[in-house]
């Protein structure tokens, strides 16, 4: 996902999408507990969309 499509998110969906991702990530990390999953840069790529979700929703906030 790209800034600019993070950027025209509302709140709520940035909220909703935060959920998903933040549920994918723990999968990802269980999966990867388990037994090394093939690409392990999505647990890291996981972790930066949250940031970003997460920058962007505050901003949203103050802005408000």
């Amino acid at each position: 996902m790209k800034n600019a499509e993070v950027k025209a998110l509302s709140t709520e969906e940035l909220r909703e999408r935060i959920a998903a991702e933040k549920e994918n990530l723990q999968k990802l990390n269980f999966a990867h507990a388990i037994s090394p999953i093939e690409n392990p840069m999505k647990i890291r790529d996981s972790r930066k969309l949250i940031a970003r979700l997460n920058t962007e929703l505050r901003a949203k906030e103050l802005n408000s």
